[in-house]
């Protein structure tokens, strides 16, 4: 009797388990949710079976050149200096500090210093880290590396790379120690984050889109991985791309909607216009790229080919619209009148004025460059003033190349309640609506965006 109660309790004890590791199971697959193309509803091919020209690899005009030369554009492709170099430090080195809601992780030295970089990798050590996320030693990778976008790239084109950082000068540059709050401190639970959210998988071309298409696919989500900043997270920190490519805040910064759609997004730009931002990082009546934009910008996205860039535009374009809460319709420009105009209080108005206008002029239309123009532009246009604040404590990087304008950083020179006022002032004036930040709100997003 006893024995048939057991055996009735350990039945009962395995039904539960069984049934509470197909509902994990289950949600755990609801949260992984479409790859990055699954929008795209057509037929997937591995590229043997491809019948056009392989959407991978560098453009035609570059396939006979030097292994190291290839690694050259793709690298810049995958942007991977700028999250491989500290503010002010040597490229490539390590050290840049990805400010996260539970703590600060810091970048790795990928030069080929034998000590404390790559020097030792093998192929197969490489081709781990930037499709599987583990080191040499075994240890997992913080996915701020975006092995689950870098997955996707094919071994060659990750070889080239590595062929290319072998041969940048070797930096004795030691790994940061990361900052991060328990339990996210524990390395190896980000190998079940990995199982899940890692596909693990190359690039497959979609047989009923273009060439040009699946180019601009490999290039944006296997290279350039766009959505690893505007695609917004669900609650394992992994992309929700139910929501693809419809905004997120990362490190402080607003990486805005750029889905097809036609209020928050990018749905009324012109090619033209696309092309132009991502090559220059400036489209008239748009707005300038700044931040962690503009440095993809100086960094990466200007060193492509024209064709390139109009590949990851027509991709871009079709990716469908996700809804975005910001305002549809940008102000025009302001009166030139500093007497017009709305604001919370005068301290922001005569801050703008002794700071800015000199600049920006009171209709937020710069006669000194057009990259200096507010009027137009998305920051000025959000509500939440995110991106105002950071390029007021920050600035805005320039390039003789680019011609991305030059903007003074007033971190220092500012109270976070002067800034808090400014921004409030330049949204109310500048924007469809206009931001009501204190100065606590400031704070946090100079802690945010300090490295």
């Amino acid at each position: 009797m006893v024995v048939s109660q057991r055996g009735g309790v350990l039945r009962t004890l395995l039904i539960v388990l069984v049934l509470v590791l197909i509902v994990g199971a289950g949600f755990a697959l609801y949260l992984r949710g479409p790859g990055p193309t699954d929008f795209a509803a057509g037929s997937r091919v591995d590229l043997t079976a491809y019948k056009e020209a392989n959407p991978t690899s560098v453009p035609a005009s570059m396939q006979g050149a030097e292994q190291q030369t290839r690694g050259e554009y793709l690298a810049r492709a995958a942007d991977c200096m700028v999250c491989h170099t500290a503010r002010g430090g040597t490229a490539y080195a390590g050290g840049f500090g990805f400010t996260l809601p539970f703590g600060t992780i810091y970048s790795t030295n990928i030069t080929p210093d034998k000590a404390t970089g790559i020097g030792n990798y093998t192929d197969r050590d490489f081709l781990n880290a930037m499709h599987r996320g583990v080191r040499s030693d075994g240890a997992n990778l913080y996915p701020a590396m975006p092995f689950a976008s870098y997955t996707y790239m094919t071994d060659a084109d990750a070889l080239a790379i590595k062929a290319y950082l072998f041969t940048l000068p070797p930096v004795n540059a030691p790994a940061r120690v990361n900052a991060l709050k328990f339990p996210f401190n524990q390395r190896w639970a980000i190998g079940a984050w990995s199982l899940i959210f890692n596909a693990d998988r190359r690039f497959q071309a979609d047989s009923s889109q273009s060439p040009q298409w699946n180019r601009g696919a490999y290039l944006t989500e296997a290279l350039a991985h766009c959505g690893e900043c505007h695609t917004p997270r669900n609650l394992a920190f992994a992309l929700d791309n139910r929501h693809k490519f419809g905004g997120a805040v990362t490190g402080g910064w607003h990486a805005y909607n750029i889905s097809a759609d036609t209020d928050g997004g990018v749905g009324k730009w012109s090619e033209a216009e696309l092309a132009a931002y991502l090559a220059s990082g400036h489209a008239q009546g748009r707005g300038s790229a700044s931040g962690p934009m503009g440095e993809a910008v100086a960094e990466s996205l200007r060193y492509l080919t024209p064709e390139d860039v109009q590949a990851i535009v027509a991709y871009v374009r079709s990716v469908p619209a996700t809804p975005s809460d910001l305002p549809g319709t940008l102000a025009p420009p302001a009166s030139p009148s500093h007497k017009e105009g709305v604001a919370a209080t005068l301290h922001g108005k005569n801050t703008f004025e002794g700071a800015c206008v000199s600049c920006h002029n009171w209709t937020g239309v710069a006669d000194l460059s057009p990259y200096a123009t507010l009027t137009g532009s998305r920051a000025v246009n959000d509500p939440n003033a995110t991106n105002v604040v950071q390029v007021i404590l920050s600035g805005a990087a320039s390039t003789s190349e680019t011609g991305l304008a030059k903007m003074p950083a007033f971190g220092a020179a500012y109270s976070n309640q002067e800034i808090a006022d400014v921004a409030n002032y330049v949204t109310a004036r500048f924007g469809t609506r206009g931001s009501s930040l204190s100065e606590s709100d400031v704070a946090q997003l100079r802690a945010q965006s300090a490295q």
